[in-house]
């Protein structure tokens, strides 16, 4: 035994840390250097005479790394890191990719087609395959539906959206409408008592017909107002318009976020825009996640309309106003808004990079 050796197992022994297998083998090998037969080393680290034999040889053999046994239990390993990887990039292939008659791998069959396949013969049971799978962050998933803006300014636009909020966020609002509502109960998340969960009724007729809230929202003031609708209608827009005008009196410029729906720009609501000095901000076609409003209908929906049971329009246009919009303006900070808004941003942000590809800036 080396000087140094002898150190670094004195140091091992004397601390008494770390892995206890270290330890023992330490403790081992020190007796063993110090002249002390086997049996009496047995006796003091509670092991078999052989093992500590095996140990004493291990270290004669390669010194300090016979500290970590490279102990490996079971049958050797069949399938390799270059079969998982072979089999993670079949599972997530298309099946018509690979000409074979159907568009999505059972496990049974994605197990059929490895065993056969003459490019990378692997043998494996359906049990392993799930598991390899479920390692390698594969699962079983519905499909999911995207759409592409045919809009031919879609870049312009979104970049000008992004310039006003970001320029003038004093002086920017956002308009859409947010429905249709209709009176039905609607499933949501109350607290209560475990395997009693809150009822709502069941309805099978519904004559209350549907009505839109029209809402706006000042960027700089985190104010959010609104009315209740029938329909949506370019009246009903103008009007909105106007009370946003309202707000800022003085006759600077404003700029009103909205989506590019043709009850939004009428040419009589282009006509008393361009008198008044409103700026409208179109959102491309089928990108209405670039609104900034859209976030703000995340709590208004998850503190509103869930889990309710509203009797009629009046009822639920009255919560809207008296509840809801009076104490969210009062109250904008509050924790549970500014953690709804952050879920909807979220949803947003993670559309807006699935579709688009392009970053994200945060609201």
């Amino acid at each position: 035994m080396t000087e140094e050796e002898g150190r670094r197992l004195t140091q091992i022994v004397r601390r008494g840390r770390g892995n206890p297998i270290r330890v023992r083998r330490a403790s081992i090998i020190m007796a063993s250097s110090s002249g002390t037969p086997v049996p009496a080393i047995a006796r003091l680290v509670a092991a078999d005479e052989d093992t500590v034999r095996d140990v004493i040889h291990a270290f004669n053999e390669r010194g300090l790394a016979a500290l970590d046994p490279r102990w490996a239990g079971g049958r050797p390993r069949r399938i390799s890191d270059t079969d998982i990887a072979f089999l993670v990039t079949t599972a997530t292939t298309r099946p018509d990719k690979l000409d074979l008659p159907f568009t999505r791998w059972s496990i049974r069959k994605l197990a059929a087609h490895l065993a056969r396949c003459h490019e990378h013969r692997i043998v494996i049971s359906r049990e392993r395959l799930r598991t390899v799978l479920r390692a390698a962050g594969i699962s079983f998933q519905r499909t999911r539906t995207w759409k592409e803006s045919t809009d031919p300014d879609k870049d312009a636009k979104l970049d000008r959206i992004e310039e006003v909020t970001s320029r003038f966020p004093g002086r920017c609002f956002a308009f859409d409408q947010f429905g249709p509502l209709s009176i039905r109960p609607c499933h949501g998340s109350t607290w209560a008592p475990e395997t009693k969960p809150t009822r709502l009724p069941a309805t099978y007729t519904r004559t209350h017909g549907i009505r839109y809230f029209h809402g706006c929202y000042s960027l700089g003031d985190d104010q959010l107002w609104g009315v209740t609708r029938r329909r949506k209608g370019g009246d009903h827009t103008l009007a909105a318009l106007k009370s946003i005008r309202a707000t800022r009196p003085d006759g600077a410029p404003v700029y009103v976020i909205l989506d590019n729906l043709s009850a939004n720009k009428t040419p009589k609501i282009r006509a008393w825009a361009a008198r008044h000095k409103v700026e409208l901000c179109f959102t491309p076609t089928y990108a209405s996640w670039a609104n900034s409003i859209e976030a703000q209908f995340g709590p208004l929906r998850t503190f509103t309309m869930s889990a309710s049971n509203h009797p009629n329009h009046t009822a639920l246009a009255r919560r809207l106003q008296d509840y809801y919009l009076r104490w969210r303006n009062a109250n904008a900070r509050h924790p549970d808004v500014l953690a709804a808004q952050r879920r909807e941003r979220a949803r947003v942000r993670s559309e807006r990079q699935q579709r688009w590809g392009r970053p994200s800036t945060a609201a």
